[in-house]
C-alpha cells in the first residue's frame, strides 16, 4: 500500500513550514481571590459558654479573643469571627451551624463578602 503525505497549505500554494508563524501563549492575569467573612448572629437561647466552645473550636480563638468576640455577639447583634476565601468561610459556617444543631442550639452563622 502507497504511503500518503499530507501537506498544509496556506492558500498561496506553500507548505505551512514555509512561513513560520508562532503565537505567543497568552499570559494568564491571576487576582487575589474575594475575601468573605464569617459573622456570628445573636440569639436569646444559645449559652455563652457555648459560644466560647465554638469560637475556640472552630476559629482557633484564645479564651481570651472568645470571650471579646462572645461579648460583642451579646450586645452588638453580631461580630465577625473571621476573614477567609469563600469555600472556607462557607465551610466554617456550615460546621458551626450543624455543630449548634447538634448540641440543640439556634446558633447562627452568616458569611459576607468583603467589598
Amino acid at each position: 500500500m502507497p504511503e500518503i503525505e499530507l501537506i498544509l497549505t496556506m492558500g498561496d500554494g506553500q507548505s505551512e513550514h514555509a512561513h513560520g508563524v508562532a503565537v505567543a501563549p497568552a499570559e494568564p492575569k491571576l487576582e487575589k481571590p474575594s475575601m468573605y467573612q464569617v459573622v456570628m448572629l445573636n440569639d436569646d437561647y444559645t449559652p455563652m459558654d457555648f459560644v466560647i466552645e465554638v469560637l475556640s473550636k472552630f476559629f482557633s480563638m484564645g479564651l481570651e479573643k472568645c470571650t471579646e468576640t462572645m461579648m460583642a455577639v451579646h450586645t452588638q447583634g453580631k461580630a465577625v469571627c473571621g476573614t477567609y476565601t469563600k469555600d472556607i468561610a462557607q465551610t466554617k459556617a456550615a460546621q458551626v451551624m450543624a455543630y449548634a444543631k447538634e448540641h440543640q442550639h439556634p446558633l447562627m452563622c452568616d458569611v459576607q463578602r468583603i467589598k
